[in-house]
């Protein structure tokens, strides 16, 4: 088994965050270096995470093999002659406690399951650590910029990633020329390339500490408070129609956004003809149109006139590039909230459907409205009504209540932990206390274990912090596909900026790291790429061991919702349960649910009036014309024949009559007597309609870089 569990984690690794990613991402629409940029950094900060266990139980095992090759044998071979003194002791006792004392002379140490061999551990560490370092603090920022950029060409966009990350690189570079000079100044210390390197370590881990513990903070406190009130399904109703009320009002917002922006791009659209040099730039932009759009400008188009025969004023190429970004942005969060807002609609439909059947006698769980997705028969047939209802109204509340309390007792370890780590004698730390009780009986399997939980679990309070913040609208993790390539790259920074101090806070807190528990023992493969931080001294000892101790301040702010109440106060209107504002919102979100479900049934009450109508009166018209067309004479079908062909010489041959049948059917489209041309058909006219960006957009090919 060694180094397949290594493997196995490896490639289980790669699938979580390539799940994670599709839910989040849409692979089909963004650009596939987005895609690969933002999967390698999730995956290399999660096999941090989940490598790191190993190395904790590979650590204490050559400690055990490197005590047992330094300590030496018994002189004297017989057990019973050991340890005579003066005072008589019975022959039972002299060999219990010689046995005893021989087997801990021996150090009983086994190689671990998960074994990992020597020189592999460091080489792995340093391949991801360092690739890590140079996606957040290189090519994550540069993409990012990349993207946002409305450039319509490779280089202006370069061009203009570079000046956005000057300002971006200078910053960092001043900071880490301050721990420079620090170092040369000191006369105690004398600069080397591992010093240098360990400088430049501890500036990245100083600022991914700092944004750690704001993040773990608000972790530790809201996911077992979130589980609390999941099993509230009064205050879950209550808190989804405030976010519709919300949700409404920024679905407006986007849809008038992206009006304004539409009329920009219809002005240029007229003005820019096709034959201006600019008139290529105008043709991407339409790409980037929703189609409904891209239908009306590409009409009306005249495509006879000249640009220089009429002396207008064109925008320039700056003002086109700015149009396009804006075209880009309008577009996505126009997407973003109409997919949000049917989602929520099902979820207020779904909460609304828990409430009435809570009551229900017969506990069988009926739906308002059928999913329009029909459901696996497996699951139909195990997830029935029934056990929907028991779960749903019974056992999940109560699960969630029980989950909530055993997430708020590891809360208080963690914040307990991360205020006494750095004391060794005795120890306080509970993380410390439970690794070693299990070093000393060499369990491998609970001391994986015990490390996979609870690095797990701060992984959770700090990752899930990061899918749930939201800045405005420039940085937002949105599920069901519809996060932009900003908000995947943004995310991707700050994961690899806050894996590193996220493991070394852990082994900080299990005292796995020699800086913390002062002892000459040997390091963990992971904190030895990271250098003595000796170098650094009040970072070592003053900021690593101080600064973790203000998550306890962050949890009190956190847990009286301070943040919340400060928010409301500058305008941003956050869900309170004893504010008159939030109580507002939470009507007016009711009424609208109320309205799209009135809105719903109505489509389905005449579905099925369509349907029934079908059913009853479809068969007895084909029954009808069936039998009329069997009791025809053969005489007057010859008669009909000779007169269908005289008449088709002077009739056209696109078969008239049953277009003429199709139209009563269906709802006939008024003609548009501002139109350039005119047919005698409008349904040839309907089917000759301008393709999505116009006649005159370009087809030439994309590059790699293009449309990021």
């Amino acid at each position: 088994m060694s180094g397949a569990a290594l493997g196995l984690e490896i490639v289980f690794v790669f699938f979580l965050a390539l799940f994670l990613l599709h839910r989040y991402g849409d692979f089909k629409k963004q650009h596939r270096l987005v895609i690969v940029g933002t999967l390698l950094a999730w995956y290399l900060c999660f096999l941090i995470v989940f490598i790191l266990p190993l190395d904790v139980s590979t650590t204490i095992y050559n400690r055990c093999k490197h005590a047992a090759a330094n300590s030496s044998p018994p002189e004297n071979s017989n057990i019973t002659g050991l340890y005579a003194t003066a005072t008589p002791v019975p022959s039972s006792c002299h060999l219990l406690i010689g046995y005893k004392l021989l087997l801990n002379s021996q150090h009983p140490c086994f190689k671990p399951w998960s074994y990992i061999p020597d020189g592999i551990m460091p080489i792995f560490w340093r391949v991801v650590y360092w690739t890590s370092q140079f996606l957040t603090w290189i090519l994550l920022p540069f993409m990012q910029s990349y993207a946002r950029s409305g450039g319509f060409s490779i280089t202006g966009k370069i061009k203009t990633a570079l000046i956005e990350n000057a300002i971006y690189y200078g910053t960092y570079l001043l900071i880490f020329g301050a721990f420079l000079i620090y170092v040369a100044v000191n006369p105690h210390l004398h600069l080397e390339w591992n010093q240098l390197q360990t400088i430049g370590i501890a500036a990245a881990n100083t600022w991914g500490l700092f944004l750690l513990v704001l993040l773990l903070g608000y972790g530790l406190v809201e996911i077992p408070r979130s589980y609390w009130n999941g099993a509230k399904r009064g205050y879950l109703l209550m808190k989804t129609y405030f976010k519709a009320a919300k949700l409404m009002t920024e679905k407006a917002d986007a849809e008038e956004t992206l009006e304004d922006v539409m009329e920009e791009v219809r002005k240029v659209n007229e003005s820019i003809k096709y034959n201006h040099p600019l008139r290529k730039c105008v043709d991407t932009i339409l790409k980037k149109c929703p189609t409904e759009y891209q239908e009306k400008m590409g009409r009306n188009m005249d495509d006879y006139e000249d640009f220089d025969e009429k002396h207008n004023t064109y925008p320039s190429e700056k003002s086109l590039v700015k149009l396009h970004k804006q075209v880009i942005y309008s577009v996505q969060r126009h997407r973003r909230t109409q997919v949000q807002w049917r989602i929520l609609l099902e979820q207020a439909f779904y909460l609304e459907d828990v409430a009435k059947n809570e009551t229900s006698a017969t506990r069988q769980f009926v739906h308002t409205f059928q999913s329009p997705e029909p459901e696996n028969k497996f699951i139909q047939y195990f997830y029935n009504p029934t056990v929907e209802w028991y779960w749903e109204c019974l056992l999940r509340p109560w699960f969630y209540r029980i989950l909530a309390v055993v997430l708020s007792v590891f809360s208080v370890i963690v914040v307990w932990s991360e205020c006494t780590f750095f004391s060794t004698t005795p120890v306080l730390s509970l993380f410390a206390v439970f690794i070693q009780l299990a070093e000393k009986t060499y369990n491998y399997i609970y001391i994986e274990i015990a490390c996979f939980l609870s690095i797990f679990f701060l992984s959770i309070c700090v990752y899930s912090t990061v899918f749930r913040i939201r800045v405005f609208n420039y940085y937002y993790l949105a599920s069901h596909h519809q996060t932009d390539a900003y908000s995947l790259l943004f995310s991707g920074m700050l994961f690899c900026r806050l894996t590193p101090p996220l493991c070394l806070n852990f082994l900080g807190l299990t005292h796995m790291d020699s800086s913390i528990s002062h002892q000459n023992t040997q390091p963990t493969a992971y904190t030895s790429i990271m250098g003595s931080m000796k170098v650094l001294s009040f970072i070592a000892d003053g900021f690593y061991i101080y600064y973790p101790m203000l998550v306890v301040i962050l949890c009190i702010a956190t847990y009286f919702s301070l943040g919340t109440r400060c928010l409301n106060l500058l305008g941003f209107q956050q869900f309170m349960g004893d504010n008159d504002m939030t109580s507002d919102l939470v009507d007016e979100g009711k009424e609208l649910i109320r309205r799209e479900k009135r809105k719903r049934q109505r489509q389905e009450e005449g579905e099925n009036r369509r349907r029934e109508w079908k059913e009853r009166y479809g068969h007895n018209r084909e029954d009808s014309t069936r039998n009329r067309n069997i009791h025809i004479d053969p005489k007057e079908s010859n008669l009909s024949d000779l007169s269908t062909t005289r008449s088709s010489k002077y009739t056209r041959v696109n078969n008239r009559t049953e277009r003429d049948r199709i139209e009563l059917l269906q709802d006939v489209e008024p003609l548009d007597f501002n139109a350039e041309t005119f047919t005698d058909d409008p349904l040839e006219s309907k089917s000759e309609r301008y393709q999505p960006g116009g006649r005159y957009l370009s087809m030439s090919q994309t590059g790699i870089f293009d449309d990021v």
